[in-house]
């Protein structure tokens, strides 16, 4: 059942507690400092063509589902299916509308990276092969000290971290609560990380990586991250509802999960990657950053080596990209509680589905989780259709 108290911070949340959240993920604006960004002056609206229908079931390690099933036990608010940029399926549930924007969690690391991308298109970011501590402010010997940025883009930098959403003690809970100023500011807390292992060694899943690379695009550009955005992606991109940033009380930008979009508008960056960084025949992104975000480019970045939690994940990492094992090109933004941007040019898909599922993170079990079924479930439902 829900609260009769509705949160006054994000601390209210009660989150990776089994409590419901599809009442919250809604309205995060409501409770947290946020920065706004406008939609388009431009603004793009989906062409629609003719509707595809959801397979019944689905096979996972040889068990058959129900499709109605997994979309109520996930607590599902937005499923929205685009075939050759066109909105094929698009259906809400619970608190979830085509207007409502929804909290990304880490989702939100997909757009960091297109952000840093155009960085150094522009020139504000000389090589990715740079050490990060050279534009932002960390303590000598520290885990970012002379690390590279495409070693934090590929999540190796060599931190010490532990994701554990179940673990009050994690790593994670205490960068969420620099998120309310409590212990510091996000900006201080990585400048503080301590290094584990060699760099470019070991993938261990680190949202402390997508916050210095928040950092980096702000002392890079001389601007505010979602500032930076606003022009960059939400305009050139013609989003068409406002989105905004979760801020901590410095003002600095929830890099790692604070992002809130509607289903519709987090669909554009799946579709612009999917078109190679080109968007209504401007390039968006260089191609060959997207190329080179959505490859494996090392051993320790292949399906079944990235650790998350300290468990070993089945997917493979790019740049802030998540890959699936096989041979399809397939690519996900993924975000706690089964937000999904998932991506399969083969098919010429992007589908979008957020979720509330209230037992995520009760447990570190796929069981509870639900993360590598939802992509069987994503490829089913694209594959279904081509």
């Amino acid at each position: 059942m829900m609260t009769d108290q509705p949160p006054q911070t994000l601390a209210d949340l009660g989150l990776f507690t089994g409590a419901p959240q599809y009442e919250n993920f809604c309205r995060i604006k409501d409770f947290a400092d946020v920065r706004e960004m406008a939609p388009s002056s431009k603004p793009h609206a989906w062409p629609v063509g003719d509707t595809i229908t959801l397979p019944d079931a689905y096979e996972v390690d040889g068990t058959v589902r129900s499709t109605e099933e997994f979309l109520a036990d996930t607590d599902t608010a937005a499923l929205l299916v685009l075939i050759d940029g066109e909105i094929r399926y698009e259906r809400y549930l619970l608190t979830g509308g085509p207007d409502v924007p929804w909290v990304s969690m880490s989702v939100a690391k997909s757009f960091v990276s297109a952000l840093v991308g155009i960085a150094v298109e522009e020139g504000h970011i000389r090589s990715i092969d740079e050490a990060i501590s050279a534009y932002v402010p960390v303590l000598p010997g520290s885990a970012y000290d002379r690390v590279t940025i495409r070693d934090v883009l590929q999540m190796s930098s060599g931190a010490r971290w532990n994701e554990d959403y179940s673990d009050p003690d994690s790593d994670i809970f205490r960068l969420s609560l620099a998120t309310l100023g409590i212990g510091g500011t996000l900006d201080g807390f990585v400048a503080n990380m301590v290094r584990a292992s060699k760099p470019g060694t070991v993938c261990r899943y680190n949202s402390g990586e997508t916050q210095v690379l928040g950092a980096l695009v702000a002392h890079a550009t001389g601007r505010t991250m979602g500032d930076y955005m606003q022009e960059k992606l939400c305009e050139p991109l013609g989003m068409t509802s406002p989105g905004y940033w979760v801020l901590d009380p410095a003002g600095t930008e929830m890099a790692y999960g604070g992002l809130n979009l509607t289903a519709r508008d987090y669909a554009r960056i799946g579709e612009l990657y999917r078109c190679g960084g080109v968007w209504q025949g401007e390039q968006i992104i260089p191609a060959t950053w997207v190329r080179d975000s959505v490859t494996v480019a090392a051993p320790h970045l292949e399906p079944g080596r990235p650790v998350i939690g300290g468990h070993p994940t089945g997917l493979g990492y790019g740049y802030h990209w998540w890959l699936p094992a096989g041979d399809r090109g397939e690519f996900s933004a993924i975000g706690v509680y089964n937000q999904f941007v998932y991506v399969a040019p083969t098919a010429r898909t992007t589908i979008v589905k957020l979720s509330a599922n209230r037992r995520y993170g009760t447990s570190a079990k796929e069981s509870t989780n639900r993360e590598m079924e939802t992509v069987t479930f994503l490829r089913a439902l694209a594959r279904r259709n081509n």
